[in-house]
């Protein structure tokens, strides 16, 4: 008998094994790539953000510096975890305000390591209706510049805003190629004021670098004015850009800010100063967003998605991966399927007494399995036909010592269940074995 399929027809199928597999794929993919992104979200933060830090693309934002480095193979990179800081490349540092707190930076940097601060001038707002803009209200408060290292490095601001005198090197040792164009209103270093009508005020000093022991005494930061070398000035004494060791001040950030680098030598002297600060063999640039807020937040999530721990995060994909197409393949010759209905007479017994027990008819079979067994004898024994049925029945009951044939033929036909039935099916085939010894 040929094979019954219990299957349905593929075509009238709801969905196609190609159409669950490519769902199951999207999800995936989807899944992992939202994974990863609120992973990375914070480093994405501040990206056309208005204000004056390196990921600002707004006209007092540093971005344009930064992707012009990029583009001429300085390597630049958005520092946004304090650990960064340790690097020994120059670090460009852009505190908005004198409320920025700069212990930890300058604890990490000090005065050893190349360090580019750039001094606030414009007070400025996000502009709501264009994204990445800014409003500007005019210039902040000088004690807002004079603030930033206030008091471990005290100074005072002036602003050219009439005359604007030419800007000048003080330092033979700059690159020949410095030619930055004067802005507008100049925003530069000058003394402080003396205070002799005022009784003096005790700084406490700034902490530049920890302490290595209990017993040896941190460094401090305690420096005026006169502590400030001049690299650029307006020739009238104003610093624009000065030094102590290697920590660089730029007092007016209109030299290297967005709006500046339209000019094509404010775009050549940027570069050529920051080449100037950086180290011999520098690796790369590195611009800080740590002090305008944005720097990287905690997240233990981004151990899976860093290294050393990336390796074993993909290993483990590779082997999920592995693990589907094992579960979805098939591996080795495939098995033949076996039929519906098996070949012989032993299946065909098999199905019909599972019919009968489906059917819960067994309870009835114990008449017509004793007129088996008496058919059966009566071939066994050569019983003559003319015999009737109930001389045949008296013959029987002769035969064996185990009980009378009749008796048990009477108790498998009046069996009411399939146990009674089954216990007297029983009796009749020992009967009859103990006298045909042929079974």
């Amino acid at each position: 008998m040929s094979e019954v399929s219990l299957q349905g027809d593929g075509a009238n199928a709801l969905f196609k094994p190609a159409t669950i597999a490519l769902m199951i794929l999207i999800g995936v993919v989807g899944f992992f790539g939202a994974l990863v992104l609120g992973t990375y979200a914070p480093d994405l933060e501040g990206e056309g953000h208005a204000g004056a830090h390196a990921a600002s693309h707004a006209a007092i934002g540093f971005s344009g510096l930064v992707r012009l480095a990029g583009a001429t193979g300085r390597n630049p990179r958005i520092l946004r975890g304090e650990q960064e800081w340790a690097s020994d490349d120059l670090v460009v540092a852009t505190p908005e305000d004198a409320a920025t707190q700069l212990d930890k930076i300058l604890a990490a940097r000090g005065i050893d390591k190349p360090t580019l601060y750039v001094l606030p001038k414009w007070n400025a707002a996000e502009d709501k209706s264009h994204k990445g803009w800014v409003r500007i209200s005019g210039l902040l408060p000088t004690f807002e510049p004079e603030g930033v290292f206030a008091p471990g490095i005290r100074f005072a601001i002036k602003r050219h805003l009439d005359k604007i005198p030419p800007l000048r090197v003080a330092d033979p040792s700059l690159p020949d190629t410095l030619g930055f164009i004067t802005p507008a209103k100049l925003q530069v270093i000058e003394p402080e004021e003396e205070e002799t009508a005022k009784p003096s005020v005790e700084r406490t000093p700034i902490t530049v670098a920890p302490p290595v022991d209990r017993d040896q005494q941190a460094n401090n930061m305690n420096y005026s004015y006169k502590a400030i070398q001049p690299l650029i000035t307006d020739g009238s004494g104003g610093i624009v850009l000065g030094r102590i060791g290697k920590l660089y001040i730029l007092a007016d950030p209109d030299l290297i800010d967005n709006a500046a680098m339209k000019q094509s030598a404010n775009a050549a002297s940027a570069l050529a100063l920051l080449d100037w600060l950086n180290r011999p063999k520098a690796q790369g640039i590195g611009f800080d967003v740590v002090l305008n807020g944005l720097g990287q937040s905690k997240n233990l999530l981004r151990l899976a998605f860093d290294p050393p721990f990336l390796a074993m995060t993909l290993t483990l994909a590779a082997m999920a991966v592995l693990v589907g197409i094992r579960a979805a393949g098939r591996f080795g010759a495939p098995r033949p399927r076996p039929r519906a209905i098996a070949f012989g007479k032993a299946a065909l017994v098999d199905n019909s007494a599972l019919l009968v027990s489906k059917a819960r008819k067994a309870r009835l079979l114990g008449g017509r399995y004793a007129e088996v067994i008496r058919e059966q004898a009566v071939r066994a024994f050569g019983v003559s036909p003319r015999f009737t049925p109930a001389e045949i029945d008296s013959y029987l009951d002769g035969l064996g010592q185990g009980g009378r044939f009749t008796e048990l033929a009477q108790r498998a036909e009046a069996a009411n269940n399939e146990n009674d039935m089954l216990a007297a099916a029983r009796a009749l085939h020992a009967w009859k074995r103990e006298i045909v010894r042929d079974d």
